[in-house]
């Protein structure tokens, strides 16, 4: 499961105003799919709020495996803060669990047939609702848009993601329900980083000497369901219900997010009924089959657009060498983590993309666990057994560590199955785990680690631009706004993430992303293991759940939720 998902880095530079059908691409991206394809059975297990209370009772305790931490919804995060943000604050639309963009702030998905696109894709124009209220009582306006867009922008502000946002130019506030901006160069992502990109009030954040420090950082005030209520550090999260709340409900009281890292535990809790849903990592695999026979619980399992993965630093030793790679991936028993750890419930992927994806690709070449010929490849490629039989060359050992969260009991035991798979070819690896807080911080976010195994949801919302994890300009410890903590740079990728975010066309596009996961695939910036599944629990008797493959948390409508 994830841990990190949040993406950004810099636009690609130069994007040449050419496009091919632009109208095409833009009805259908603002119109029904964004992209996806659902399948499986678990999505029909989801139920809809059919008789929700006429108001807010009752509370749910969500447990989350990990701690929310960061609450100003444009800064870098990891994963787990977005299931708060969803509750406090609004984006201008979101992407439904049907691929559906469904306007929130805005009283429509901008398209070319209602004025709200140009057929070239440059100019924007916004139609905001006008019954919106901050939670402190101020009016919710096009100044908030305009005030929040720009700050993405500002060089000294710490933005979770300048991508699509730095392309922006002449935005103007024509009217308190209206705004519209032009943008450098045609971005074909831009709707699905809006659907994303929540709004924050200009009249408590403008004045501020620091953009980055603020005491809404730790009591912030946003539009949506939910408004800020109390937080206990390393316990909870408690969120109350908006009573001036401008959508559907909520329905609920009171949210307490609380928080419970030991994932045994966490499933315990549910099971005896301490906590209402099992969120962010969900239920452990071991307990699936046991948590689908409990009286008075549910059990949902669905995809996730998560890659679980391992992450090399491609600018630490050994990993430079994409011969080492390639023997590493070769000697994974992806088989036995698959079936014997995950209980086959994980498919397995060569791609960052997910495979109900429209811009997945068919046909990458496909693992095999083949230890003998990982063997060949480092004998020729001059890497010798020593005394220990750890394979070394030019004085460089093939040892190294592997880091992931401290009490992901699943991972725990991947790292030990990684551990004989890798030293059967002559690589040592160390286990160096930690809380979720430290290893997502720094360590991960600035290159310290030598690996790391993670889930991650590449995609933004569901736009296959990954210019924040694999462009060159994107890479934190060299600069770059950017989540490429592998430090991978490539020539070719760049071109083809940049002639992909202009194309408007989802033939070219579909065709340009298909030869970057070909060439990422080649290169093994990654090693992939599966694509994520997450089996979450929910307490009988809570309406409303229903998990969504384009967002990052399943958390993304509590608004909905109500007791029976």
């Amino acid at each position: 499961m994830a841990d990190e998902t949040s993406n950004f880095g810099r636009p690609v530079p130069g994007l040449p105003s050419g496009l091919s059908n632009r109208r095409q691409f833009i009805q259908f991206g603002a119109s029904a799919a964004a992209g996806w394809t659902i399948a499986g059975s678990a999505f029909a297990q989801t139920e809809r709020p059919a008789n929700p209370p006429a108001k807010p009772r009752g509370q749910v305790i969500a447990a989350l495996s990990q701690e929310p931490t960061v609450f100003h919804p444009l800064m870098p995060s990891i994963e787990v803060d977005q299931g708060v943000w969803w509750q406090v604050f609004s984006p201008l639309w979101f992407i439904d669990s049907e691929g559906n963009f469904v306007p929130d702030l805005a009283r429509e998905v901008p398209t070319i047939e209602n004025g709200g696109l140009t057929a070239d894709g440059l100019t924007w124009k916004i139609k905001l609702r006008s019954d919106v209220k901050w939670h402190d009582g101020a009016p919710f306006t096009a100044d908030d848009v305009k005030f929040s867009l720009e700050l993405n922008n500002n060089p000294d502000f710490r933005a979770r993601s300048r991508v699509g946002h730095s392309l922006l130019k002449d935005v103007k506030v024509v009217a308190p329900d209206e705004i519209h901006w032009r943008m450098e160069a045609p971005y074909s992502p831009y709707m699905s980083i809006l659907s994303l990109t929540f709004i924050v009030p200009k009249h408590i954040l403008e004045k501020l000497p620091d953009p980055n420090s603020s005491p809404f950082n730790n009591a912030p005030v946003g539009t949506g369901p939910f408004r800020w209520g109390e937080r206990v550090p390393g316990d909870h999260i408690q969120l109350s219900a908006h009573a001036g709340y401008h959508g559907k409900g909520p329905y609920l009281e009171r949210v307490v997010f609380k928080y419970i890292p030991d994932l045994t535990v966490l499933y315990t809790q549910f099971r005896t009924g301490q906590v209402d849903y099992t969120g962010l990592q969900g239920i452990l695999p071991n307990f699936v089959q046991e948590a689908k026979a409990l009286r008075g619980h549910k059990v949902f399992v669905s995809s996730t657009s998560s890659v679980e993965h391992l992450a090399p630093n491609l600018e630490f030793g050994p990993f430079a060498d994409r011969t080492v790679r390639e023997a590493l991936y070769l000697a994974i028993n992806k088989k036995a983590i698959i079936d014997a750890l995950n209980y086959g419930l994980p498919t397995q992927t060569e791609s960052f993309v997910p495979q109900q994806a429209w811009s997945f690709q068919q046909g990458l070449p496909q693992h095999s666990y083949d230890p003998a010929k990982a063997n060949a490849l480092l004998d020729a490629a001059g890497w010798t057994r020593g005394a220990a039989g750890v394979r070394e060359k030019g004085g460089v050992k093939l040892e190294f560590t592997n880091s992931t969260t401290s009490g992901n009991a699943v991972r725990e035991q991947t790292q030990q199955l990684l551990i004989q798979d890798w030293r059967a070819i002559g690589a040592a690896m160390r286990v160096n785990n930690m809380p979720a807080a430290v290893i997502w911080g720094d360590y991960w976010l600035q290159s310290k680690f030598n690996s790391v195994l993670v889930g991650v949801n590449f995609m933004l919302g569901s736009d296959p631009d990954v210019t924040p994890r694999f462009g060159s300009g994107a890479i934190p410890a060299k600069g770059g706004r950017g989540y490429n903590t592998y430090q991978y740079q490539s020539p070719e990728a760049d071109r083809l993430l940049a002639e992909g975010a202009r194309q408007f066309d989802l033939t070219q596009r579909k065709a340009t992303y298909g030869d970057l996961q070909k060439l990422i695939r080649n290169d093994l910036a990654i090693l992939p293991l599966f694509q994520g599944f997450i089996a979450e629990g929910v307490k009988e008797g809570l309406q409303g759940f229903r998990p969504n493959i384009n967002t990052s948390s399943n958390c993304w409508n509590i608004r909905e939720w109500y007791w029976a």
